[in-house]
């Protein structure tokens, strides 16, 4: 089977791609001798997570249940939950930590501590530290701090943080001083903990970027990334990777021409809405076309509107586009987290436009 046997719109993952993304991140990190915990939230699959585990010592990441439950159905036991949990969830928590996993949750909230620690068997917890970006966790100089982990007692284990501020970040230099900020505001808190006399075990912090470009990870115990596997056009813009590791697209076919503009069967459904380049130095639209092959044959050829099922691509002058009705070609995505939600399955290629592996992944909550 080929690219070109395929229904579209659909994901294509290009397993070479990913593997170098992989090796590129592994080996940034291992300079640092500092682990990873790969986030699995972007590639929500059991075969991308065995690559991404390769070398590492087993644990994984997630954002829902959904993706706790699907990964330790499949045996992977040491999942931390990245998300705040709430009572109603940690019910669930618990029903999977019986069925044998290892489920580490993590929280901000006294109250929700409170329902943490009066569990008979409580999850392993961390306290989320917000070290900038001011969307969840508590100050590390903070006397809440202090109040949850007291609340907590011994279900407490550690501390975790995300720099999700570093997607503003532009340049090396930038980016390391917002890793430096995400290292020194949760190990400050670790330490400020266990002064007061708390056993931490789990220093958690990292972001794809952050991982990337840190200078210096003392204190940590370990890092999280996710997008860094398949990487994407935004993540390309605020160099993570360069624009050649892209190893999501979106197949699509041309459904209708115009001069100047194709019009193409993949919509804001299939490519997502998601317009984060708008903010970097280089603006894509809702994603920039790509020959059958990955290539760019089309030049500056991007998405310049998105309906629910049909994308308009305008065509750079320099670089027509020559398809007729029925042609394929396939759409690097701004955000491949968003980009891949609406799809249930990659075509794995390597390379070329043979269909290698067909890989199933988990949606929904």
């Amino acid at each position: 089977m080929r690219l070109a046997d395929l229904p579209t719109p659909c994901l294509v993952l290009d397993r070479t791609v990913l593997d170098r993304n992989i090796r590129a991140m592994n080996g940034t990190l291992s300079r640092l001798r500092m682990p990873l915990r790969p986030h699995m939230k972007t590639a929500k699959s059991i075969d991308v997570a065995r690559m991404a585990l390769e070398g590492q010592p087993g644990g994984i990441t997630v954002s829902t249940l959904a993706e706790a439950e699907y990964f330790l159905s499949h045996g992977i036991t040491d999942i931390l939950l990245a998300v705040g949990i709430t009572p109603r969830k940690l019910e669930h928590v618990i029903r999977l930590n019986e069925a044998g996993g290892d489920i580490v949750v993590i929280t901000d909230d006294l109250d929700t501590a409170a329902v943490i620690a009066v569990e008979p068997k409580p999850p392993r917890t961390l306290i989320e530290i917000d070290c900038g970006e001011e969307r969840g966790g508590v100050s590390p100089d903070s006397d809440e701090l202090l109040a949850i982990a007291q609340v907590l007692g011994p279900a407490l284990t550690g501390v975790m943080t995300h720099a999700g501020h570093s997607y503003s970040g532009r340049g090396s230099r930038e980016m390391s001083e917002i890793a430096e900020q995400e290292r020194s505001r949760v190990t400050r808190a670790a330490n400020r903990l266990r002064e007061a006399g708390h056993a931490i075990t789990i220093v958690s912090a990292g972001s794809s970027p952050t991982a990337r470009h840190a200078e210096n990870l003392a204190g940590l115990t370990e890092m999280r990334a996710g997008v860094y596997m398949f990487g994407d056009l935004f993540q390309a813009e605020i160099e993570t990777h360069g624009m050649d590791g892209i190893a999501v697209t979106v197949l699509t076919s041309v459904i209708g021409r115009r001069p100047g503009k194709v019009l193409v069967d993949a919509g804001g459904l299939a490519l997502s809405k998601d317009r984060s380049t708008e903010s970097a130095p280089h603006d894509f639209g809702f994603g920039l076309a790509l020959d059958l092959l990955g290539q760019r044959s089309y030049g500056h050829a991007l998405v310049r509107r998105a309906y629910q099922e049909h994308g308009v691509i305008e065509m750079d002058p320099d670089h027509p586009i020559d398809l007729p009705v029925g042609g394929l070609l396939r759409i690097a995505p701004n955000h491949t987290c968003m980009t891949s939600a609406a799809h249930d399955r990659y075509f794995v290629v390597d390379g070329g436009d043979e269909i290698v592996a067909i890989w199933p992944r988990v949606n929904g909550w």
